[in-house]
């Protein structure tokens, strides 16, 4: 754990206890009034806006797209006394760029608080091609489920920490807290290379003491009494994409097997796929392979979405290969996985070749007592605004996330921004009412921050 994390938590085992049994008597009653009520003053206006959002097409790759959500976003923030400016990455990453907003404290840094990173992303998966790009209220649903692309993830998260910023400055909270915003235009298909992609998250990791990242919550599934409770992470895995080729001597299929033609390329593929099926598996690991391609020629595309083989049934393929992706629970189990699957490629079948190559990944967050520590504090922040507990979701419930390059230096708090499903694929929804519930709670857990010293 970082040195950072380390004073964190030695500080926070008992202050962040003893804070959220004070923080919840009678004297936070009026506070916690006064956030509920600004967010549901604003309620109708913020439900609009994210409709206004979502018909805003930001697929990843739409850059002009992105940066008109940043346009939208970025008078609001200023509006509440944040000093914002935009980073391009086009030149750098091919990509869109950060929008990077700084809250200072006025009595100087480090003295209203802890310090807090709110993260996101402006992107989403939906580029102009996509058949999806409209927000629609879901039918036989009362009004409380919305649809549309990027609802969830995470549009749905930015208009979430907009509502709780202008709740904590209509209660005059804001002035007296310290707060950095990092939102990537490119999380949902990273720019490379990732040092210069992530360098603004970075360098405000390590000038905060908590994150929060803003995207979607999923609702507990499955049966119990717990069914349906929001919940938060601690923790995600890990996202590295792998790419597998294979080599064999052509000829005619009549010699396959034999001594001079040995098995081909398609068949060391099988074995080393079939390897990775049965040798790899450990508890929080997947890994799969999402293309695959073989014949007497094979090739990928240029963004390795696609491609093309050739061959015919009476010849040995001559090339093979495929991509895919492994997710881990923490970064030791990535470099000990990609070290077993190096060594399953080497072991060749006769007269055949293969090599692997990983790109560069996204790292796993693990879940610390840091973490739980905080998560403590934002259910008690919930029961205390009288929503109920929050039930904690475990990392195998999402996937990757910039928090995770935070990690290392702050603990943190995944998953506060909206409730919602079928994120990535078309029909993503999100439950409407989960936008005050969300925001409320994020209000009163910063409030509550900003009254905790600062780690140094």
């Amino acid at each position: 754990m970082h040195l950072r994390s380390i004073c964190l938590f030695s500080l926070c085992a008992l202050t962040l206890g003893q804070t959220a049994h004070t923080q919840t008597g009678s004297a936070d009653k009026e506070p916690i009034q006064k956030i509920a009520a600004s967010v549901d003053s604003h309620l109708a206006a913020n439900q609009a806006f994210l409709e206004q959002l979502i018909n805003i097409n930001s697929g990843t790759m739409n850059l002009p797209g992105v940066i008109a959500v940043k346009d939208q976003i970025q008078p609001r923030l200023e509006a509440l006394g944040f000093h914002v400016r935009w980073v391009p990455m086009q030149q750098l990453t091919q990509r869109a760029g950060d929008l990077v907003a700084e809250h200072a404290c006025p009595a100087g840094e480090g003295k209203c608080g802890k310090r807090l990173l709110l993260i996101g992303h402006m992107d989403t998966v939906f580029e102009p091609a996509s058949s999806f790009q409209k927000y629609a209220i879901l039918p036989n649903t009362e009004g409380k489920r919305a649809t549309g692309p990027g609802i969830a993830d995470m549009k749905g998260g930015l208009v979430v920490m907009l509502a709780a910023l202008q709740a904590l400055h209509d209660t005059g909270t804001l002035e007296r807290t310290e707060i950095r915003i990092v939102l990537s235009g490119d999380e949902e298909r990273t720019g490379t290379p990732l040092a210069l992609a992530r360098r603004d998250m970075i360098a405000a990791g390590k000038q905060s003491d908590v994150a929060m990242e803003f995207e979607p919550s999923v609702p507990l599934a499955g049966p119990g009494s717990a069914s349906g409770q929001d919940t938060v992470s601690l923790g995600r895995r890990s996202s590295t994409t792998w790419h597998l080729q294979t080599k064999g001597l052509s000829g005619h299929s009549s010699q396959i097997f034999g001594d001079r033609l040995g098995y081909g390329a398609i068949y060391e593929l099988a074995r080393i796929l079939d390897a990775f099926r049965r040798e790899l598996p450990e508890e929080g690991l997947t890994y799969s392979p999402g293309i695959v391609l073989g014949g007497a020629t094979a090739e990928s595309n240029a963004d390795q979405t696609g491609g093309s083989a050739t061959g015919k049934s009476n010849v040995i393929a001559a090339s093979a290969m495929a991509t895919g992706d492994i997710r881990t629970l923490n970064n030791e189990q990535t470099e000990r996985t990609e070290s077993k699957m190096k060594a399953i490629v080497a072991q060749h079948l006769p007269k055949t070749e293969a090599t692997i190559t990983f790109d560069e990944s996204y790292p796993a967050m693990a879940a610390t007592p840091a973490n739980r520590e905080l998560f403590k504090q934002w259910t008690a922040a919930s029961e205390a605004l009288g929503l109920g507990p929050v039930i904690e979701a475990g990392p195998m419930t999402r996937g990757a996330g910039d928090i995770a390059f935070v990690a290392p230096y702050i603990p943190g708090l995944v998953g506060v921004g909206m409730i919602g499903e079928g994120m990535h694929a078309e029909g993503e929804s999100a439950q409407l009412d989960s936008l005050a519930r969300q925001a409320k709670r994020n209000a009163l857990f910063i409030a509550r921050m900003s009254q905790q010293p600062a780690g140094h």
